[in-house]
């Protein structure tokens, strides 16, 4: 594993023991994609996983850490920083159901914001976000330096304040934005509205807008 550079890791395939755990995750390191949901990750862990997406060269382009209750604020600001590394070359990281703070959304934007920033998807899904880190979170989406093609926010229950954060990073000269997942929220008028005058405005350049009602709403696992 020193030299061969792997696929995937996926800790969910082999269901590791403690040890096992500790002994598989230094292999991110060699790892285009790494599937770490429903991971117990210890404070070491998370500090292996940001060195392998600081390495040179930095082989991981996917990162799943879905449903990980270990993912406390001062980790998640350890991948940001990890993510805003001259090495860094992450394009995709999932954080299904996290429980992601107003902290670790201030942490995001950080990342998105920086320069440069290689991350084009980010997938929030299950996260009850609250509209000041919404708010945080659409700033990053704002800036000259975010790259971020996609975005999924689906069953998050957003507001007509975070419809607007979204409308305004919608407008946001260059949006590179081009598929908006908001599904399985139950929006208001007023929210669908905000998001609507985004959308005929010509610095908008959003391609797909998913909006599924909670009722078609199914029971899957995150992938």
């Amino acid at each position: 594993m020193s030299e061969e550079v792997l696929d995937e890791l996926n800790l969910q395939q082999y269901n590791p023991s403690d040890e096992g755990r500790h002994r598989l995750i230094p292999a991110v390191r060699n790892c285009r994609k790494a599937e770490l949901s429903s991971s117990f990750l210890s404070k070491s862990h998370w500090e292996v996983v940001a060195s392998a997406m600081t390495s040179n060269p930095s082989h991981l382009r996917e990162l799943s850490l879905s449903e990980n209750q270990s993912l406390t604020d001062a980790r998640l600001k350890l991948l940001s920083s990890a993510m805003m590394h001259p090495n860094c070359r992450l394009e995709t990281l999932r954080l299904w159901d996290c429980r992601l703070s107003e902290i670790s959304c201030d942490s995001l934007a950080s990342a998105l914001r920086s320069n440069p920033s290689h991350l084009r998807v980010l997938e929030l899904i299950q996260n009850q976000l609250k509209d000041p880190a919404v708010k945080l979170l659409c700033s990053g989406l704002e800036s000259l330096n975010c790259q971020l093609e996609t975005l999924r926010l689906s069953d998050c229950s957003l507001s007509e304040i975070s419809c607007n954060s979204l409308a305004s990073a919608l407008r946001s000269n260059p949006s590179h934005l081009r598929v908006l997942d908001l599904s399985y929220i139950s929006l208001e008028d007023p929210g669908v509205k905000q998001l609507c005058g985004a959308l005929q405005d010509p610095l908008c350049k959003l391609e797909t807008l998913r909006w599924l009602h909670s009722s078609q709403k199914p029971n899957l696992p995150p992938s």
